[in-house]
């Protein structure tokens, strides 16, 4: 039987974890299979390796929503600072001040293109988010679906050439995300971890290299758990 907080291996009939100590009040389920991952639960397959898959609704869960906007704002506020550190060494920091309604304007543009952008993609996803995830005690990793990530590859590249073609460095940045559709998580090098249950999100994040986790209600905790147990580096241990 295998604990629910940490995820080590006990012997049948233990009351706590040899581990940890936690009470054991279940175990996560084993799969006879060890190739695709479950539908829903968190599935300890006979290779070692947890693996489940989540889907989200795009519509309902704004987390991946939030995640394309801070891109855009990031990018924007990049060529901003740029703009602005060159008006300074020009004209002025008073005349490089006045940039600033600017910024406003291209952040409430930005916001609306996003939005638009956002429910189209989330049209041709059917509405939903699918991601397998593969965890072990080295690390995590988190992969569209194939069919959803041939999709998604299809959109970034048809982004990005409309932003080269119109010179929009935002939309080939966006683009080039969209590209992404696998991240992994290498535990030794995580500096910080952060839970949201509500939005059923974990966030794993190392100095470069930022991951979202996505659980059930059921199994959070013990993802959320085996996580931090074994991110060794943790700054808010």
């Amino acid at each position: 039987m295998f604990c629910q907080k940490c995820g080590s291996e006990n012997a049948e009939g233990s009351a706590f974890c040899s581990k940890c100590g936690e009470p054991m009040t279940g175990d996560v389920s084993q799969a006879n299979v060890s190739s695709a991952p479950s539908e829903g639960r968190v599935t300890l397959y006979p290779d070692g390796k947890y693996r489940w898959r989540y889907e989200m609704s795009l519509f309902k869960n704004p987390t991946y929503f939030w995640l394309v906007w801070k891109i855009f704002f990031f990018i924007i506020l990049g060529i901003f600072a740029f703009i602005t550190i060159i008006d300074a060494f020009d004209w002025g920091i008073e005349h490089a001040a006045e940039n600033l309604p600017m910024l406003l304007y291209f952040l409430i543009g930005m916001t609306v293109i996003t939005i638009i952008g956002y429910l189209i993609y989330a049209a041709i996803m059917g509405g939903k988010y699918i991601v397998d995830f593969e965890m072990d005690e080295n690390g995590i990793n988190h992969a569209q679906a194939a069919k959803q990530a041939k999709k998604a590859k299809a959109i970034g590249t048809a982004t990005m050439v409309a932003g080269l073609a119109t010179g929009r460095l935002t939309t080939v940045g966006v683009g080039l995300n969209a590209q992404r559709t696998e991240m992994y998580s290498d535990f030794n090098r995580v500096k910080k971890v952060k839970a949201y249950p509500r939005k059923n999100t974990i966030k794993v994040n190392e100095t470069l290299n930022h991951n979202q986790v996505y659980a059930s209600d059921e199994d959070f905790e013990f993802v959320k758990n085996f996580i931090v147990s074994h991110c060794s580096n943790l700054k808010n241990k």
